[in-house]
């Protein structure tokens, strides 16, 4: 039986900080009141029942903003969040089971006195969760803000962050757990594979799957590559010889994905994420609608008509995208136009500079690509808050959608015209060339040179003003937070997954042509793992957990992109002279065949993903024996009622 929280008593005397909130450097005294008292309030008065802590005490004085305040919370009230969002630790029979407090010390490692049962991460995860469900109930304005409106169901926190009055939230650092993790992560150059269920303790299942990913990718890239480098430097200008590569093209990018996802089902049981139930995710923190009873959870929850959201999608976000469609296939033709523009050059002149200036529109169209998808990014995001998803995973998928829809077009579509309407293999290696490399240098900057080297002259000031303090407060913990505050935020895993999405594009669809293509992705690859986790360490503020099971709906894109190339591949084989020699007279017989072949192989793709299980055997028997136990557990407590029901009858 479950028992109320108002039996607990979840306050502690040993605060520690987990996580950080900044306020605004004006906000109004009665605000701070009414949040700090909401936070702490108790869970059945609305609250979140934490604990809260000014950084700096009243009357010392500081240069910046006075109104950071430090959250924690009592190792009771961690534990009974941890059951709240579900949270799935290993029992002492070495089963995977989700965390509840009555059965805690059924748990391994569980002690009344140990307060690292939970990993800092999750503590944060927890906290994370009732601070984003503290939702107004009675309240129509915030307190000393008149025009900041409130509705029974509106997330608090949300409604802060968009009026200004708080600036952010976020977790932090544990400095020596860090030091530690840096040093085996990143701290050494040399081939090796990385800690990943350190990084999954330290920044939680998320950041840790995409990490497991990038390093899978990799090693999945290296036959490519092996193969791709004699196949270039013999076969440099040969294109009849392109056809056995683009075969393996077809088996490799099948096989890979179907091999991942049996790899990411045993992490996910390891960690635990493979159990957790999401079919009752609350509400993500956007959502907003009138206050209702959701039928299912019995919960009170904001309501929003899924026929308004429909029309919002289908009226407006739909012939958004179409217009940026055509705006970058109009750019695409502005490009073809310059790289005309440069050959007549080049056979006018045939010199030095001329034969450089071919590759100048190249060049100049990657850089507006790369400019246009951080454009679109943004207002994609626009368009899909607007739509006011209830679910986070349904926001992510639509946003996803978005994104690669006109990602893919923006980076492909010249490629697939230069392939099939200009019939120019060469052009085309030239074009792959240029678009990956550049790509990759200025991902590079972007992401890691450029933060990195802002990062350091941030810190140097922060040192430096902290020193020149004289008041009670630790000193290295306020460092810690002002340094850790001025810290670029992580906006997710999304753009580093649409990074090696659009790679795999590049690899599957035409490396045939350019054979080096998969070597670059190796060779960019090894360094994002570094560069990644150098930002990870040392650049981005600490990200809060958030547990997954797998890449979600990337790996729907994933294997769209194996669809696509299966058609790409099998076009260009059957477009290379190797192919049409053999059907010298009937082109339609060609063109049929071609169209049999790539229809039987998208068969056996399926067909593939059929028979290959998604989980190994030994974790489909696991998760069989829980399911088990948990009905002869249902049944037991069921008869159990019975029983005692039948006890009062015949009293």
């Amino acid at each position: 039986m479950k028992i109320s929280w108002s039996a607990y008593d979840t306050s502690a005397t040993n605060f520690r900080p987990l996580v950080v909130i900044e306020l605004a450097k004006d906000i109004k005294d009665e605000t701070k009141e009414w949040l700090t008292q909401k936070i702490v309030e108790k869970k059945k008065n609305g609250g979140a029942q934490l604990l809260v802590k000014p950084l700096v005490e009243d009357g010392e004085k500081i240069e910046g903003n006075h109104n950071i305040y430090l959250v924690g919370a009592s190792p009771l009230r961690l534990l009974l969040g941890a059951e709240t969002v579900g949270l799935v630790k290993e029992c002492n029979d070495n089963t995977m089971r989700a965390f509840t407090y009555t059965t805690r010390k059924a748990f391994k490692d569980f002690a009344e006195d140990n307060h690292d049962f939970l990993t800092m991460a999750e503590c944060q995860y927890v906290i994370k969760h009732e601070l984003e469900n503290l939702r107004a109930k009675d309240e129509n304005m915030i307190p000393g803000y008149p025009q900041a409106k409130l509705y029974p169901g509106k997330s608090i926190i949300r409604r802060l962050i968009t009026n200004g009055i708080l600036i952010q939230i976020f977790p932090l650092h544990d400095t020596e757990e860090l030091k530690k993790l840096k040093h085996t992560w990143c701290g050494q150059v040399k081939v090796r594979y990385q800690p990943l269920d350190e990084i999954r303790c330290y920044f939680g299942e998320t950041i840790a799957v995409y990490f497991a990913f990038l390093e899978y990718f990799t090693l999945a890239l290296v036959p490519m590559a092996v193969i791709g480098i004699p196949y270039y430097f013999f076969d440099w200008e040969d294109y009849d010889k392109y056809v056995m590569l683009a075969a393996f093209n077809l088996l490799w990018s099948t096989i890979i994905l179907e091999v991942w996802k049996r790899c990411c089902a045993v992490m996910a049981y390891r960690w635990g994420t493979l159990l957790m139930k999401r079919q009752f995710e609350e509400p993500r923190p956007g959502f907003h609608g009138v206050l209702g009873i959701n039928p299912v959870t019995g919960r009170e929850e904001p309501v929003y008509s899924s026929f308004k959201r429909q029309l919002r999608i289908y009226l407006v976000s739909l012939p958004f995208v179409c217009l940026c469609l055509y705006l970058s296939l109009h750019i695409m033709m502005i490009y073809f136009n310059l790289e005309h523009q440069a050959y007549l050059y080049h056979e006018e002149n045939q010199s030095e500079l001329s034969s450089l200036m071919l590759y100048v529109p190249s060049i100049i169209y990657a850089v507006v690509i790369e400019i246009l998808n951080r454009i679109y990014r943004y207002a994609a995001e626009f368009l899909t808050s607007w739509e006011n998803h209830r679910l986070e995973s349904s926001h992510q998928n639509h946003l996803v959608l978005k994104v690669l829809v006109f990602n893919f077009l923006n980076c492909f579509a010249s490629l697939f015209y230069i392939a099939f309407v200009l019939f120019d293999m060469k052009l085309l290696r030239q074009s792959l060339a240029t678009l990956l490399i550049t790509s990759q240098i200025l991902n590079q900057f972007v992401e890691a040179v450029l933060p990195y080297w802002l990062q350091k002259r941030r810190t140097k000031s922060v040192k430096k003003k902290v020193k020149a303090l004289d008041i009670d407060t630790d000193l290295s913990l306020l460092e810690q937070v002002n340094l850790e505050k001025g810290m670029d935020t992580y906006l997710g895993t999304f753009d580093d997954y649409l990074e090696l999405f659009l790679q795999f594009g590049y690899v599957s669809l035409f490396s045939c042509v350019y054979p080096l293509a998969a070597v670059f992705a190796v060779l960019n690859n090894i360094t994002e793992i570094y560069s990644d986790a150098l930002k990870m360490c040392s650049i981005f503020k600490r990200p809060f957990s958030e547990p997954t099971a797998n890449i979600g709906v990337w790996q729907l894109a994933f294997q769209t992109m194996t669809v696509i190339s299966v058609v790409t591949n099998c076009v260009l084989i059957g477009m290379s002279p190797q192919v049409n020699a053999l059907f010298p007279d009937s082109k339609m017989e060609l063109i049929l065949i071609v169209v049999l072949a790539e229809h039987l192989i998208i068969a056996m793709k399926f067909l593939m993903a059929f028979v290959i299980p998604d989980k190994p055997r030994d974790i489909q028997i696991k998760l069989a024996r829980l399911e088990f136990e948990s009905l002869e557990a249902l049944k037991q407590q069921q008869m159990k009622l019975a029983a005692e029901s039948l006890k009062e009858e015949t009293r």
